[in-house]
């Protein structure tokens, strides 16, 4: 995922702030455990909501620890986590692998090759415990790339196929929050596939790559029908998010949701704004 399923810091209260980045700390953590140093660059604020929202949807009991780290050296912080701490560093270490495989083939990037062969050994061991999820999300990381391939510009299929990613990655388990799991995964990851291509949609014309709203951009409308869009998608995201039994976390969750997911999209928009002004 990309980061854009972060908090907005300012409507959160202190005590939710830090209770929030004790979750990010501890996936943090284990991400460290699994694959050391280098499993922690893989750290996404993505993978830090899903753990947030599995913990509080199957109402989990967390592990807390007082602990130092490499960021925080003098000062003790507090740590949280959970078996769907470990899902999500999971989910997260076997996105990052296959990403970084499918970056070499297309771009010969050799930095990613080496971290892809890095994370060898520990994605191994993900896909022999989850071999259909492991397998759907390299059938489409694969499709995404034919589409970028053939320069498709109906953003919507590239999206949808970045949604069924997220909704199997969202689908913990098979029981009866399963759907609406998915349903919400999905619309989230059509909003965070298609708020990326809007953020870098000028350094991607100037580079020559592949940016399905190249097209969509010489619209007159462009700005209004993009936002549009987004607001579906994420509209859809929070329709299947309410009917989930959730009570813990509520507060933090709906920030998320409803504000911090347009914290990126809102500074590349106002930056867009004030260029054309210049």
């Amino acid at each position: 995922m990309f980061g854009y399923v972060t908090i907005h810091q300012p409507e959160l209260k202190f005590r939710e702030y830090d209770f929030y980045r004790s979750y990010y700390c501890g996936l943090c953590h284990r991400l460290g455990q699994k694959c050391g140093p280098l499993g922690r660059l893989s750290l996404t604020y993505d993978m830090t909501f899903l753990t947030l929202l599995l913990t509080s949807l199957y109402e989990s009991a967390d592990q807390p620890e007082k602990v130092r780290c490499i960021a925080h050296p003098v000062m003790p912080h507090v740590e949280r986590s959970n078996r769907y701490t470990d899902y999500a560093a999971d989910m997260n270490l076997l996105l990052t692998r296959y990403k970084c495989l499918d970056d070499w083939q297309d771009d010969h990037d050799l930095i990613k090759r080496s971290y892809a062969g890095l994370l060898g050994s520990e994605v191994k061991r993900i896909e022999d415990a989850y071999p259909k999820k492991a397998a759907l999300i390299r059938d489409r990381l694969a499709a995404l790339s034919e589409c970028e391939k053939r320069g498709e510009m109906q953003s919507d299929l590239p999206a949808g196929i970045f949604g069924e990613i997220t909704a199997e990655i969202f689908a913990y388990q098979s029981d009866v929050w399963e759907e609406t799991l998915r349903e919400m995964g999905f619309y989230l990851g059509k909003f965070i596939y298609l708020a990326d291509a809007y953020e870098d949609l000028e350094k991607d014309i100037k580079s020559g790559s592949y940016n399905p709203l190249v097209e969509l951009s010489k619209e007159e409308d462009y700005e209004t029908a993009c936002e549009k869009t987004l607001t579906m998608m994420i509209a859809h995201s929070c329709q299947a998010f309410e009917r989930l039994p959730i009570i813990e976390n509520i507060d933090i969750l709906r920030n998320i949701l409803y504000a911090g997911v347009w914290t990126r999209y809102r500074i590349a928009r106002q930056k867009k704004e004030e260029q054309k002004n210049v």
